[in-house]
């Protein structure tokens, strides 16, 4: 299974925002830390990106986009000198209808979504996403995003039937798009999840494991699933992903492990055949250090309750 496949089919979005921002400099906007996510795309013009307690700052040009995991606090700004009005008190009552800020200078056009998940589904993808990714976006994935944030912008309006369903998907779209063109532009040197992706026989690793979750993997197992000596394996994994083969199995499938006694119906025996235990009693022992809580318990409080 396509590893970011495996993650976003279990992300789902609770509520979404959108704004499209009309600025003529001087003009700058503050943005609050949140719980959420933010993407952006610049659809005309330029500014500057630049998180709050940083000193440095990201140039931003027509067809760029930029995706913030972790809801810190950030300005968009013609000019770092720019003083900034807060974000709040630009969008109060105003979702879905272009704000205009600044003065009657050089015009950028910002359209943008900010996305609240369930904070257990989409916890795996936010944890091994950087704090702000940048995207210089092809011109054929710049007009694709732009028509889905457009979409996006009249289903948070509406609030037609199906429009949660809608702006899910959306959602992921959006998302899917910005992490695969970002996974692109990675090279060798490049550390952590997403670079472990763009590299050819790590990539290959992580499908071995996302396909077949279940099986008894050892790292010899797996380095000859991949061509490689048990050595290279486990040094290139630790350096890529920063965890050791079986460490990253073992997060791996006790995360899968939580959705599915929350969400799948499944007994925390067929939970533990599901992720590769043979003794119930060792999943136990391994899901409760990893939750805080042993799987029963789990299962009874995480799980949704059914109507009457």
């Amino acid at each position: 299974m396509d590893p970011l496949e495996d993650i976003f089919s279990s992300m789902r979005v609770q509520q979404a925002v959108y704004a499209h921002l009309e600025a003529r400099a001087p003009w700058g906007v503050s943005f609050r830390e949140g719980a959420g996510a933010r993407f952006g795309l610049v659809v005309r013009g330029g500014c500057r990106l630049r998180m709050l307690g940083s000193d440095e700052s990201l140039a931003l040009a027509t067809g760029d986009c930029f995706l913030i995991a972790h809801g810190a606090r950030y300005q968009l700004l013609d000019d770092l000198r720019t003083p900034t009005v807060d974000c709040f008190s630009l969008i109060r009552d105003r979702i879905g209808s272009p704000i205009h800020v600044g003065g009657d200078g050089a015009g950028t056009t910002i359209i943008s979504g900010w996305f609240q998940f369930d904070a257990q589904g989409a916890q795996p993808l936010l944890a091994l996403l950087p704090p702000l990714i940048h995207i210089r976006m092809q011109q054929e994935r710049t007009k694709m995003l732009e028509a889905a944030l457009q979409l996006l912008a009249m289903e948070t309006v509406a609030g037609a039937l199906g429009s949660g369903l809608v702006v899910s998907r959306l959602a992921d779209i959006l998302f899917l798009q910005a992490v695969r063109t970002h996974v692109a532009t990675l090279g060798e040197h490049d550390t952590g999840w997403l670079a472990a992706l763009a590299d050819a026989r790590m990539s290959a690793a992580l499908r071995a494991i996302h396909k077949n979750l279940a099986r008894d993997w050892t790292v010899d197992a797996l380095a000859r699933e991949v061509g490689m000596s048990r050595s290279a394996l486990a040094l290139r994994f630790k350096q890529k992903i920063g965890q050791a083969p079986l460490e990253y199995i073992t997060r791996w499938r006790m995360w899968r492990a939580a959705e599915w006694l929350r969400n799948g119906g499944k007994s925390v025996g067929e939970v533990a055949s599901l992720v590769g235990y043979a003794s119930e009693a060792a999943f136990s022992k391994t899901f409760t250090r990893a939750h805080g809580t042993p799987p029963g318990r789990y299962r009874r409080t995480e799980a949704p309750q059914a109507s009457p």
